[in-house]
């Protein structure tokens, strides 16, 4: 074959050897191979990008379908209630004497009254089995005990901690049956209390957390979403791990996703936001002191129409 092309050619045995073995292991060359490994590292370098933006937009979309689905959510709950949406679960306190908590709460404190549940599983769980649905995708990382905090239900109890009735906050802000302070004489926020709620009540179900100066990261604007400059505020026994950064600069550009009583879920930034304070009387007409509690809430600016 290759030796007998050579033999014809008259070559002498010996040296058709060593020409035959050149022609099976010749390989890439060394010029070759940095031109190779140059082409990739520069295709590389060029998708990077775009790998990150396609993870960003699909983590977005899985987002924007979670809260679609608690809205769907608390509708069929309506439909099986007499059309009134779950207790809101973020207060403090017993019988007459309460006021409200951060609005991210999955479980409260404490039941407010013996004929409510401090844990929003126990209206949803039916609805809703996988607690992941009730996450932020973008947020830092998942609160630990997620699952079993939902499928416990007003029976929670941290393993980690002393504490009997453990709380627990979540990165996504659940806004039915809520009242939180606006500001001005006394404007309050209502969250709605059913799928045919009046005129006063706001159609806002669901939104992404987008706060400032939350106890946990004073000074400091805060997301599930990430932002330029933000750092991870850590989870705690009591709260979720969410992004924050002190900024000098004005509002961070955070892009945040609200869910509303007809279905339909839009993205609104925070310079496009109201602020809403949470309150410490239950008709929300009385806002915790600047610098105490949880801070300030960013509402879409539809929410108030």
């Amino acid at each position: 074959m290759v030796w007998a092309g050579l033999e014809d050619r008259g070559i002498p045995f010996q040296d058709r050897q060593i020409q035959a073995g050149n022609v099976r292991k010749r390989g890439f060359t060394l010029t070759e191979l940095l031109v190779v490994i140059s082409i990739a590292s520069v295709a590389l370098a060029v998708m990077l990008p775009v790998f990150g933006r396609v993870r960003c937009q699909a983590r977005t979309a899985l987002s924007m379908n979670n809260q679609k689905q608690i809205t769907c959510a608390v509708t069929l709950f309506a439909s099986d209630n007499d059309e009134r949406y779950p207790e809101s679960v973020a207060t403090i306190g017993l019988g007459s004497s309460w006021n409200w908590s951060d609005p991210t709460k999955l479980i409260g404190n404490r039941r407010r009254s013996p004929g409510l549940h401090r844990a929003m599983s126990e209206y949803l769980r039916s609805y809703i089995p996988d607690a992941s649905i009730m996450y932020c995708p973008n947020a830092p990382q998942k609160y630990k005990y997620l699952q079993q905090a939902w499928d416990a239900g007003d029976g929670w109890d941290n393993p980690e901690t002393a504490v009997v009735s453990d709380p627990v906050g979540g990165t996504y802000c659940f806004y039915w049956s809520y009242r939180g302070y606006l500001g001005g004489q006394r404007v309050v926020f209502r969250g709605p209390q059913g799928p045919a709620a009046g005129g006063r009540h706001s159609k806002l179900v669901v939104t992404d957390y987008l706060g400032y100066d939350h106890w946990r990261s004073p000074g400091a604007y805060g997301s599930c979403e990430q932002f330029t400059g933000a750092r991870i505020t850590p989870e705690t026994w009591l709260l979720s791990a969410y992004w924050s950064s002190k900024r000098d600069g004005g509002r961070p550009k955070i892009r945040a996703r609200a869910g509303y009583s007809d279905g339909h879920v839009e993205s609104y930034s925070v310079t496009e936001a109201v602020p809403m304070k949470v309150a410490i009387t239950a008709d929300g007409t009385v806002p915790y002191p600047d610098g105490v509690g949880p801070g300030i809430f960013f509402l879409p600016r539809n929410a108030l129409h």
